[in-house]
Formats: structure tokens, C-alpha cells, sequence
């Protein structure tokens, strides 16, 4: 691939903005700067984020140099994109402890040399005084940024929208100033804040930014997108076991886009949905850990899922009775994290196993769970032991 092959680096794209844009910016003939902006509001990054770092590592490959911007200080506000409330805000020792991890692990997918990228954060230059906010300010009005689908609904409903809020997509778009950005990749979700960037640009006499955006990865529960509040997500530093197990409750309707988004590809039209998946899960596995762990998982997999086998490794957990009983709905709380009203439905529903034989009681006698294999669902186990 070469700087100049815009067809290539579109490939999978929703928008390239405005028009041509992108093939004028590679006429230009030099490396653009290929702007990423990411705010570490959740410890992890899962499969959905690697859908946009995946379209940067295009970038880098093509020899452009790609700008991953860490946001620490817009962390603090928090993006309203898709928010229905005010976003609950975040201390500094959170905010710094996730920008760890959110790096590290967006180094699995984009290559971390500095020749190819800059990593910077942007309290480098957000955290700014009044004469420059009132600036960034003058450049946006009252009207363009409630014509944002999110602020528009919530300002019909009566929702709150703080200031702060309002302020967010024009800290977005000095970023795209603060690097002088020629490219902005984003989510669908983010054109709003991605074009916004362009007209902030231009106020600060800039040659306006184009615009890339990818699709969102719908989540395992195949409705929303993948989020970590919505439990539907597979993260890049899950266990191999949680990425391969949940990779394989992935929706059958789901795998053409999975397969596109996340292995460039369509899916083999020779295999069928349960064989794709475990095909999809296992270059998941493959790439995020090793192909060793690849294997050894999807044998794993196969050993208690498809031969219904205990798990060779399974965590233990002791218990202390009490008047001689042990009371379950605790146990499993404590087991799986879960809370005790959620035990009981899990018990009442027949979601819980003792050595593959449902359970259904609140109280049991000790003897009657020692050393068994407590599991709940398909793939979380606990084996147990009663200590006195």
C-alpha cells in the first residue's frame, strides 16, 4: 500500500467527509496526520474501540503518522455522545490508572513506534487559560451545538445539559488544532463532534480536517453497540477463555459484520454459524494472547462444552457454614459477583448446578456441596470447599 491508495484506506469506511477530501489530502504527496482521540473513562478497551485503532494501523502501514490523543482532561467532563443524563465525573487517580491501561492495550492493535506515532494527552494544552477558553468558545454557537441528535432529545424531554457538556465537542475539536490534524477517525457516533473539529480548525486559520468514520460494533447481545456498561462487550484483555466463550455466544446474524470489522473479511461461506464462530473466537484468541492459547482454549472449549467434561481449572472458593447450613444464595454472590437478590433468581430459575444437577434450595447441609463444582450458566464455575 501506498500514501496515495484512498480506495484501500476507505475500505469498510460509513463516511469520508466532505467529499474527495481525502483523495486531495493524499495528492499532497507528504504523510498526513491521522488524528485518534480517546478518553479513558472504563479501565479497558474491547473490540468495538479496535474497529477505529484497526483503520489507524491502516494508516500507519501506509506510512502516514497516526496522533492518538489520550484524553485525561475531557475525561473529566466525560462525552454526552448517545447519554440520555449527565455523566457521573471521574477522580484524576481514575482517570490516570485507565490512561495506563487504555495504552497498553491500544498497543495490541496499533504499532507503538515513534517514528509512526505520537501519543499525547490533552491536558497538554485543554487545561488553558480563561483568554483561550473564551476564544475556543467564540468559535461555535448555542444553535449548531444543540442541533446534536443527544442534545436535541434531551432538550425536547426536558433533560438537563450542563455547560460542560456543551463544551465537550469544542475540547474535541482543539484537539484536532492542538495537533493540526489532517485526517479524524471516529465512530458513527462521533460525526457531529468530527465535522465540529473541521469549523474549529478553520476559525484558528487551519486547512480544515477530512473525516473518516467506522461502524459500531453491535455487542454480544446483538442489539446495542458493544459498551462495558451494557455488559455485552469482549474485551482485548480478557482471560482467553472469557474472549473465546463470549465470541461464541456472538449473535448468528452478527458474523458478516464481525468478520468484516474485526478480520478484514467475510466470513467462509463453506461453514456453518457454530463452526464460524469457533473460527472467529479462535484468531480473536490468537491475536490478542497466542496461538498456543488459541488452541489450548478452543480445546478446552470442547472438552466441557461439547463433551459436557468438568473444567480442568477450576478456581476454588471456601465456604463457612452457619448452624450447619450454608446458605447459597451468599455463596454465589460471593462466587460470581452478583447480588444475593440475583442468586435467587439464578436458584429459582434453574440456572445454577452442583456437578451438572440443578439446585433450586436456599439453605443446604454442608456435605452436600463440599469438593462439588458449583456452576451457573455455561461458563462460570467454582469449585467448593466447606472449611471447619
Amino acid at each position: 500500500m501506498t500514501i496515495g491508495d484512498a480506495e484501500l484506506l476507505a475500505k469498510g469506511a460509513v463516511d469520508l467527509l466532505p467529499d474527495g477530501e481525502l483523495e486531495r489530502k493524499l495528492a499532497l504527496g507528504r504523510p498526513l496526520r491521522v488524528k485518534l482521540g480517546i478518553d479513558p473513562t472504563a479501565p479497558d478497551i474491547h473490540l468495538g474501540h479496535t474497529v477505529v485503532l484497526g483503520k489507524l494501523r491502516a494508516f500507519q502501514d501506509a506510512g502516514h503518522v497516526v496522533v492518538l490523543i489520550i484524553g485525561d482532561f475531557t475525561a473529566r467532563i466525560g462525552d454526552p455522545t448517545g447519554r440520555s443524563e449527565l455523566r457521573p465525573m471521574l477522580s484524576n487517580e481514575q482517570i490516570e490508572e485507565n490512561a495506563r491501561t487504555y495504552q497498553e492495550q491500544a498497543f495490541k492493535v496499533i504499532d507503538p513506534d515513534p517514528e509512526r506515532l505520537e501519543l499525547r494527552r490533552n491536558s497538554q494544552w485543554l487545561d488553558m487559560d480563561m483568554a483561550s477558553l473564551l476564544a475556543l468558545a467564540r468559535t461555535t454557537t448555542v444553535g449548531q451545538l444543540l442541533e446534536r441528535d443527544d442534545f436535541a432529545r434531551r432538550r425536547a424531554s426536558g433533560a438537563p445539559i450542563s455547560v460542560l457538556e456543551l463544551l465537550y465537542p469544542l475540547m474535541q475539536g482543539y484537539d484536532s488544532v492542538a495537533v493540526r490534524s489532517d485526517l479524524e477517525l471516529g465512530g458513527t457516533d462521533q460525526t457531529f463532534n468530527l465535522l465540529l473539529g473541521r469549523e474549529i480548525q478553520r476559525a484558528y486559520g487551519q486547512e480544515p480536517q477530512a473525516v473518516l468514520t467506522m461502524p459500531l460494533l453491535i455487542g454480544t447481545d446483538g442489539k446495542q453497540k458493544m459498551s462495558k456498561s451494557l455488559d455485552n462487550q469482549i474485551g482485548v484483555a480478557d482471560p482467553p477463555d472469557e474472549i473465546y466463550g463470549r465470541t461464541m455466544s456472538v449473535p448468528d446474524a452478527l458474523l458478516p459484520s464481525y468478520f468484516e470489522l474485526l478480520l478484514n473479511r467475510d466470513p467462509p461461506v463453506d461453514l456453518a454459524p457454530r463452526d464460524a464462530k469457533r473460527l472467529l473466537a479462535r484468531e480473536l484468541v490468537a491475536r490478542f494472547h497466542t496461538p498456543e492459547a488459541a488452541a489450548a482454549t478452543e480445546a478446552e472449549w470442547d472438552r466441557v462444552f461439547v463433551n459436557r467434561s468438568e473444567p480442568q481449572d477450576v478456581k476454588e472458593l471456601t465456604v463457612t457454614p452457619s448452624e450447619g447450613k450454608v446458605h447459597l444464595p451468599a455463596v454465589i454472590a460471593e462466587a460470581f459477583n452478583v447480588s444475593r437478590s440475583e442468586a435467587r433468581r439464578l436458584l429459582s430459575s434453574g440456572a445454577v448446578h452442583l456437578d451438572e444437577e440443578p439446585v433450586e434450595d436456599i439453605d443446604v447441609s454442608p456435605d452436600q456441596i463440599d469438593g462439588r463444582v458449583l456452576r451457573i450458566g455455561r461458563r462460570q464455575f467454582r469449585r467448593l470447599r466447606v472449611s471447619g
